[in-house]
């Protein structure tokens, strides 16, 4: 879960992983160090028609719930980095 300063709403204060509930690494605004984050938001024919969820796991975290997949992720390199 993350949160945002209080004079600058815009800047990255706190990143909670929403599982384990470690606080990753923030410097001034910037994440430092590798984060699964999910936003959706759920459509009709679900039980969860309208709701959005957002959450943040870290890399521990996510490589957990890898583990537990039946069908394995797709994975591609990336050439360059956000």
């Amino acid at each position: 879960m993350r949160t945002y300063g209080n004079r600058n709403k815009s800047r990255l204060a706190e990143v909670v992983c929403n599982r384990c509930g470690r606080r990753l690494k923030v410097e001034k605004g910037v994440l430092k160090e590798g984060c699964f984050s999910a936003d959706t938001v759920f459509g009709y024919f679900s039980g969860r028609d309208g709701t959005r969820h957002r959450f943040d796991l870290c890399e521990s975290c996510y490589n957990a719930l890898l583990a537990e997949f039946s069908v394995p992720v797709e994975e591609t390199e990336e050439k360059e980095l956000c």
